[in-house]
């Protein structure tokens, strides 16, 4: 993977950041690794529709508030002020990846929906983990002012 992937080809640059770690731009949703998150927040939703009724607000409901959990916390974290606290919330994002990942083992276990139907959001796991891996490589180590 390119070290600017994770930026939207037009905005590679756009994404500085000023002396002391404090963050320039705000451009979460030019993040590609944003877009993908989305994605697999629909995929996830997709997936979860053909769940048993009694699973709405137990793993169907969990799996879903995991799947949006990814791009939310790199939008917050490219909201915030500092360097330090973006790589913080990207390394929540990849937690949640975690939670997903298992959530639709379960789910495949559970026999609520087959290997072939959470294929795409496996993909799309694997993808976002390498492109948030490669964003926190790329951002700067700040020891932030207080």
């Amino acid at each position: 993977m390119a070290s600017d992937e994770w930026l939207a080809k037009e905005d590679v640059g756009k994404l500085a950041y000023q002396q002391g770690g404090n963050m320039a731009g705000k451009y979460y949703r030019e993040l590609i690794v944003w877009r993908k998150g989305i994605t697999l927040a629909r995929e996830v939703y997709t997936l979860t529709k053909g769940f048993p009724r009694s699973e709405k607000y137990g793993l169907a409901s969990q799996v879903q508030r995991a799947a949006v959990s990814v791009p939310s916390n790199i939008a917050e974290g490219q909201a915030r002020k500092y360097t330090a606290e973006f790589r913080q919330f990207l390394y929540q994002a990849l937690g949640s990846l975690a939670e997903v990942d298992t959530q639709l083992f379960l789910a495949q276990d559970l026999q609520y929906v087959g290997k072939a139907d959470v294929a795409r959001a496996e993909l799309l796991i694997g993808e976002l983990q390498k492109m948030i891996y490669a964003l926190l490589a790329r951002l700067p180590h700040v020891k932030e002012r207080h």
